[in-house]
This record gives C-alpha cells, structure tokens and sequence, in this order.
C-alpha cells in the first residue's frame, strides 16, 4: 500500500551542527558535567541553539529542514536511547540524562560505550552494544518533543533517524548476524513513522550510510525488505531515505524498487550520474542531489552542480538540491572568518555559505540560470583566481619528490634496530609512558589567550610554556614513567599546531567542528603545496630533554593524520599532497635526531579514518598512506626509535598497512575494546613493539592498579614481555591534573607488580 502524495521540497541539507556556532552547546554540557549549571540551564542553550538555527534556514530559503539531528553528544546514541538500547550498566541511573551521558562518557563505576570513527570522517560516534538480553522499546519523546518545537515555530520540519540498517551495521552485536535483529526493529520504526506523522511530519528522514559501502547480494535483498516493510501503511509521512559518503552501487535499484518516496544522493563524485541513469524506478520519486559538498570547504562549482542537476531532471518525478552530508562536518560560517587571506576567502564556503549554495542553485534549477547570473559571474572569477594562484604549485618540492629514490622509505630490518636501540635507550621491560600531552591547564590557556591580545609578547608566553613544560617532566620523573614526554603546553592541536608552520595551509579563527561530544578542533584548511619553513618542534623537545636524563620523544603528527583533520585540496590527489607533507616532517625527524632525540613519535591517529569505504579503492589509498609515513620516519639512523600511535578506530582492515608503516613502536587505542586488536594484530604476524592502552582516557574515571594489571596480564598473553610498552590510550590533554596523576600512578604501580 502506498501513501498518497506529498509534497516534493526543492532546497534542503542533509543535516546540522550542534555545538553552536561559538561553542555554546560544549561550554554548557560541561558547566552541567561539573555540577555549575542544572539540566534545565542545559536544555534552555540547547534549544535556543536549535530556534537561532531554524531561524536562520528559514530565512535563507529552504523550504524542507532537518529536525532531530541536533544532539547532545552523538546521533548513534541518541539512536540507541530512541529503541532502549543503552547497555545494561547504566540501567541503574535514574535520571535520563545522567544515564545517557554515563553510556557516552562512563562515570566512577561505569565504563563507557566504545568509540570509534563515521565512516571515513573524522567525527567519532559511540557503538552501541548489543547482546542476546537487549530487548528493543520505542523511547520518541525526545524527537518528539524536537518535532512539536520546530512546528511551533513555523518551521518545515523533517525529522530525521538514523537507519536500522545503519544502526544495527555498526553496532556491537553478541551472537548472531547484526542483521538478524531487524525483525524486531522494524515494528519499532513503523510505529515512531507513525508517530511522527500524527504529531505533523510530512517528511521523515531515515539515514542509510552504510548503504554505501561493500554489501552483500543477501544484505541489499534486506534492505529491500526492509524499506518495502517500512512503507507499506498509509499512515506514515514520506519517507526519504538519505546515503551520504559515496555511491549506493546496486543498493539504490534495490530502494528504489520499494515505495520509499525519495532518495538523497552524493554527487560529489561525478560517478553517481551513471548509477541513477540506470534506475527506472527514480522516475516516480523525489531525488535529493547532494551537488553541494557537505564535507570539505571548498566553493561549489556552480556550473558544474547545474550540469549535474540538469542531467538529473530527466531521471526522477522531482529535483531538489542538497548538501552531500550533514553540514556537521564543516564550520558554521565564513563570517567570523576576518583573518584568513582574502583570495583564499574567495574560494571557500562554509556551513552558511552552502545553505546560500543550495538555495542559489534551487532557484537556477527553477527560475533559470539568469536569476543567479551575479552569483555565478562572482563564483567563476573566484575559480579563475585559485587556479592561476602561485602557491598552489612550488617547483622545488615537487622536483625533490621526483628525485627521490626508493632509499628514501627504507630502513635496516626491525630485529637489526632493536638491538641498536636497546644498547642505546637501556629501558626496563614492559616500559611506561605516555602518548604525548599532559592537560591544558587554565595557566596553559590564559597565556595563549593573553598572547593572541597582545597582553603579552612571543618571549613571555615561550617562558610560561617552558615553565609548564619543567612542571610535566618533574611529574613524570616523580611518578616513575620510564620516557617522558614534554606534554605539548605550547600546542592548541594535533595538527593546527603544524599547519600554522607549514607553507601551503591556512588556520581560521573560528572554524571549530565537533569531533566527539564536547571535543571540538579547527580543521586548518590545505590549499597549496607544502614546505616547512623551519624547525617546528625541535627548542621545546630538546628544552625538556635538558631536564632529565630519562629519554624524552620528540612528538611529531604524520602526513596521513595531518590530511585527514584538515580540510584539503581538491585539485590534485590526496596521494601528492600526503608526500609534500611527509617531507616536511622527515625533515623534522632528521633536525631532532641531529639535537640528540633518542626517540621520534610519528602520530597516524587518522590512518584507518581515511579508509576509502569501498574495498576495491583501498589497496591504492594503504600503499599511498603507508609510503608517506615511511618518506616521514626513514631519515633517520636505525638506533633512533620511531614510535607510532594509532586511536578510536576498527583496525581489522589495516592491520597490514599499521605493519607496513615499520615503527619501531605502535601504540594503540584497545581499553575500550579490551585488547581485542592484539588478536587482530597477531593474525597479521606482527613482530614490532605494541603499546596497547591499558586505560581509556576519554573517561573521567580512575582505574585502579588491579585493573590495569589485568589489562598488562591480557596483553601478555598476546605480545611478549620484550614487545611490550605500558601507556594510556590517547592523550591526557583534555583530562584533569588530579585525575591524571591518579591514573598514572596506578599505570606504573601496575607495570611494576606485572614485572
């Protein structure tokens, strides 16, 4: 049975930021966390967050609008709070929010959900767990209550939920097929679409993802049944059924052959148009065209996105233009943008700037190319004035690369170099350190704040970041860790910090994206060929190796990592820019080793994120990404120690490549998932140095020595007393000092009872 028509929208986006366009969402959940503010003071940001928005979308001119992706820390857990599907653990919490945050973060007695990485982005969304005992509820009244707000304020709401093909793909399932669980999701979603078109939804949203990665003939026969299921009463809004990432392949004939009554695409690779041209069924449907890139920074090409459009018209009943993604992914806007250089301003376009994309090229598409003819004079001279810009083409860093030889990746074999490293770093078995920062104190952030007034000059902030760098090594020392890190007080970010000293990016002021609940960072913006300008880290490393005669790492960020939080070029390959970036940091590698550094820490936190989601596009990606990392670490002589670290990824399918980057040392995130990459780990044969985190830093608890020994016993039984190091899983740079010191303290305790 089919519903009877809707009507079709023109101009939309996939979906929305939440954290407030200055952070406002992050500051108040935290002043809750910290017991500052109440729940209500929490709820009253958070809807004023989603009233400015609406506003704001509505003045713009879209006429079909995303309700529900707003959330408090992550949208798959908002999924699993929506079906009663939070684990066990946190059943005993009786306040929901309390619970639900316990579920995200973990609390003195409850570990958190794990967390891993959205496909190929670098947002982190939380993993639902679920076992034979979970027994699914529909739980609405939160979007619900999102969908009666939106409509209050005359907004054309289309709420929107996450897949049960999604969800239960990407969920951490116990016994059984993950799929073998839709049977009893699916009443649950017919009767929230139910529910939704009863409280005034004429349009609902159903995230599908997954459905563009590499599926089974028998899985894409289930999301047939599915969407043929869900659509079958006449009591249900429209359905559009959203994939984003990639291209859907043989899943897009198999939706729509059901009675879904839209499907939203990603035509940012130009690929997509032969796919649909094959789909008969599109003809009696609203496609909704992502022409507009939801995931990068980059002006739309406007002709180009007509042209697109244009081929379209023909292929479905209706046209309407989109955002390829959720806008989450990008920064708010432009406008707070007053330092960037005005050509490279011209050729950017934020989350705002692609609202008025959208809305440009719906009108184009309705009223003709002459109605948006000024915009589109304006949008080809900002093309004309990037491809005929210098920067974009630096001669002598590409004749270095063309020069290189295959020398340039290789070094002696790994038993060769732990021998030479073993004389000259004389640790202990079973080693301690850290991953690489210590918390950003309120000092930390006072001076940086002061030197970007002009309250302070260069000389006075590099003295209290040395003081805060003095203040790390003597905890470390006091604490026992075995190589100490200087705690990186003088770095806003990972990977900000290089980009700020490479030629070719840009850093905005405000252009913050949210990576995991409160987490935040400024991707800098990739829009040139890169040079290092000189040293970057090589004072503070050998500042803090001067006091201690422990080891100190130099603390570096690889080129693959440093692609995948930044927004980067789309005019040449990824492939090209990640050996420009390389150079620069083995130059780094080489420069630190020259000042006396025994040991270089090369991070790829980004190496699985990067992934391509299909497994036909991956070996091409894994051979690209692991000979950067090896142009980056190679420099060096074999008795310098090259560590790695790896986080908040499923590390199954690089287990290879993470073998094929030859560190001398990989740390690795496994407290969440309880050391089960050692398993994956020894199936490949690995034979290098493995830190496994034995705890997770991402939550405020203290693990105490008994459970870290267990963790360092587990460990042991897959990696070799001579193999294996003892760290944290991630960096400290978000926790507390208290918290940390606690932490560490049960670390070394843990590694000494183990020895």
């Amino acid at each position: 049975m089919t519903v009877s028509p809707h009507t079709p929208f023109t101009a939309t986006v996939l979906g929305l930021p939440r954290v407030g366009p200055n952070r406002e969402l992050k500051r108040a959940t935290e002043s809750y966390w910290a017991g500052r503010d109440d729940a209500d003071h929490l709820r009253a940001v958070a809807r004023d967050l989603r009233a400015a928005q609406y506003a704001q979308l509505l003045a713009a001119g879209l006429d079909s609008i995303p309700v529900g992706t707003f959330s408090y820390y992550d949208q798959m857990l908002d999924t699993a709070a929506l079906f009663g599907a939070l684990p066990e653990r946190v059943a005993h919490i009786t306040d929901p929010l309390d619970r639900y945050f316990a579920a995200a973060r973990g609390d003195d007695s409850v570990e958190p959900l794990e967390m891993t990485k959205w496909f190929d982005t670098n947002y982190h969304y939380l993993v639902p767990e679920l076992g034979p005992d979970t027994a699914f509820s529909l739980h609405p009244e939160t979007l619900l209550e999102q969908l009666a707000e939106a409509l209050a304020l005359g907004v054309p709401a289309r709420p929107v939920v996450i897949g049960p093909v999604t969800f239960l793909k990407l969920a951490k399932s116990e016994g059984g097929a993950p799929l073998d669980r839709l049977a009893e999701l699916i009443p649950l979603y017919r009767e929230l679409l139910r529910r939704l078109a009863a409280a005034g939804a004429s349009w609902v949203q159903i995230d599908e993802p997954i459905l563009v990665t590499d599926l089974t003939d028998a899985e894409i026969e289930r999301v047939r049944a599915v969407y043929t299921e869900l659509t079958e009463s006449d009591d249900r809004p429209a359905v559009l059924v959203a994939t984003y990432f990639g291209r859907p392949g043989a899943a897009l004939a198999a939706l729509a052959s059901t009675a879904v009554d839209g499907i939203a695409l990603d035509f940012t690779d130009a690929g997509e148009l032969a796919e649909v041209a094959g789909v008969t069924a599109l003809a009696s449907k609203l496609l909704v065209a992502g022409v507009v890139d939801g995931r990068n920074v980059w002006r739309a090409d406007l002709d180009r996105a007509l042209s697109t459009l244009g081929t379209l018209l023909g292929s479905a009943a209706s046209v309407a233009v989109s955002s390829s993604a959720s806008l989450l992914h990008v920064p708010y806007t432009l406008a707070a943008e007053t330092a960037l250089d005005p050509a490279l301003r011209t050729w950017l376009a934020f989350g705002a700037e692609k609202v008025a994309e959208v809305r440009l090229l719906a009108t184009a598409l309705t009223s003709g190319t002459e109605a948006i003819a000024e915009e589109l004079a304006e949008a080809r001279a900002a093309a004309r004035s990037r491809a005929a810009d210098p920067r974009l083409s630096d001669g002598q860093v590409r004749a270095r690369l063309a020069a290189l030889g295959p020398d340039a990746t290789r070094r002696a074999p790994a038993d060769e170099r732990r021998v030479l490293q073993a004389e000259r770093l004389r640790l202990p078995v079973l080693p301690t350190t850290t991953i690489g920062s210590y918390p950003q104190t309120p000092a930390i952030r006072l001076a940086r704040a002061a030197l970007r007034k002009g309250e302070i000059d260069e000389a006075a902030y590099n003295a209290r970041m040395r003081a805060e760098i003095a203040d790390v090594i003597a905890l470390q020392e006091q604490l026992g860790i075995d190589v100490l890190v200087h705690g990186e007080p003088e770095r806003n970010d990972m990977v900000q910090y290089f980009a700020e000293q490479l030629d070719g990016f840009a850093a905005t002021e405000e252009g913050w994206v949210q990576s995991y609940g409160t987490r935040c960072v400024r991707p800098p913006i990739l829009f040139g060929d890169v040079t290092r300008r000189a040293p970057m880290t090589v004072d503070w490393i050998t500042y803090a190796q001067s006091l201690t005669d422990k080891p100190v790492k130099g603390m570096l960020t690889g080129p693959v990592t440093i692609l995948a939080w930044s927004f980067v070029r789309d005019d040449q390959p990824q492939a090209d820019s990640a050996a420009q970036v390389a150079l620069a940091i083995r130059d780094e590698t080489v420069d630190l080793q020259s000042a006396g550094i025994r040991l270089v820490q090369v991070d790829e936190p980004a190496l699985r994120e990067l992934l391509p989601l299909r497994a036909a596009d991956q070996p091409a990606y894994l051979e690209w990404s692991v000979h950067a990392f090896r142009l980056a670490t190679s420099g060096v002589s074999d008795a310098t120690q090259i560590h790695t670290h790896l986080c908040y990824s499923e590390f199954g399918e690089v287990i290879d490549a993470i073998a094929g980057l030859d560190a001398d040392v990989t740390s690795i995130e496994a407290a969440r998932s309880h050391m089960e990459v050692l398993d994956d780990l020894n199936a490949a044969g690995f034979a290098l140095g493995v830190g496994p985190g034995v705890y997770d830093i991402h939550s405020p608890r203290v693990p105490g020595v008994e459970e870290i020994t267990a963790a360092l016993r587990a460990a042991l039984k897959a990696v070799p007393a001579e193999r294996l190091w003892v760290n944290p899983d991630c960096g400290l740079k978000t926790r507390g000092r208290a918290e940390v010191e606690a932490s560490l303290r049960n670390m070394v305790a843990a590694a000494h009872a183990v020895r």
